[in-house]
């Protein structure tokens, strides 16, 4: 079925990483160097800025946010309002840090694009950073074609990946020791390009495609079962929240070039009415 979306919130450079979190709407402008923080019709509530571009964000158990800098490839943590380093990423990240997913322990998966997307690299395999709650680094998967958008199953055993180069979402068993195991594909996207990710309690992955212009709702096997067309923008990034956790927020730019994002400022947060509500971790 084909969806329709309203705007909600305009005037941002490239709102990216969306979260539902306490019964509001959170997101990085990457572009921007802010995080923003709305209520459910659109009103911000707060802001606050992120140096090296913010992206990924989760929450620790005792209620600390942590938040990814891209272009400082690290974590940051927010307590009580101040920003402090939390752990470097720098040594296994090639490429800018990006999205990330926090589980119910605390442990983080950030992932990075892997090479320099912008000044025409060549791709390269990178891989998943794990950050452990003791502060350890290491890795949690390799060989992942550019991971992006990722999500944790409600009952915290398995991850789903946006590959980004790779077109596909990925999915791991998590093993007691936090690593990625079993891989094994979710659903093959064949020429779309998926980049945030959300999950709903149906078992469906609601993915942004930004070249297609498009967020899906993408059954296991590929299925496509719902969708959303953005006028005048593409989505980047999608979420699931609102009172029913039916609200789903998608994160739209007309650009994605950081010069131009921030001269026009085209950047908007989009809403449409989803069939079934969020689940597990964003």
């Amino acid at each position: 079925m084909e969806l329709r979306a309203k705007t909600l919130a305009t005037g941002f450079a490239f709102p990216e990483g969306p979260r539902w979190h306490n019964g509001q709407l959170w997101f990085s402008d990457q572009h921007g160097g802010s995080v923003h923080i709305l209520s459910p019709d659109g009103t911000e509530v707060e802001s606050f800025a992120v140096p090296g571009r913010p992206s990924g964000m989760g929450w620790l158990p005792d209620g600390d946010l942590l938040v990814v800098s891209m272009l400082e490839r690290r974590l940051y943590r927010r307590h009580n309002g101040a920003l402090s380093q939390y752990a470097e990423l720098g040594a296994l990240h090639p490429g800018n840090s990006n999205d990330m997913v926090v589980d119910k322990n605390g442990r983080a998966y950030a992932g990075n694009i892997g090479f320099d997307f912008d000044a025409g690299e060549t791709f390269t395999p990178t891989v998943i950073a794990l950050v452990s709650p003791d502060g350890t680094v290491s890795v949690a998967a390799g060989e992942i074609d550019c991971p992006n958008g990722s999500v944790i199953t409600p009952g915290g055993r398995t991850l789903i990946v946006a590959e980004s180069m790779g077109k596909r979402l990925t999915e791991f068993d998590i093993g007691a020791d936090g690593k990625l195991t079993n891989r094994r594909v979710f659903a093959d996207l064949g020429e779309r390009v998926p980049d945030g990710i959300c999950l709903d309690t149906e078992g469906c992955v609601w993915v942004a495609a930004p070249f297609a212009g498009t967020a899906l709702r993408v059954r296991r096997g590929g299925e496509i079962a719902d969708s959303v067309p953005i006028e005048g923008a593409a989505p980047y990034a999608c979420m699931l929240g609102g009172a029913d956790g039916r609200d789903l927020f998608l994160c739209c730019a007309t650009h994605h070039e950081p010069h131009l994002t921030v001269q026009v400022r085209t950047g908007r947060i989009d809403v449409a009415r989803a069939p079934a509500p969020g689940a597990g971790w964003p």
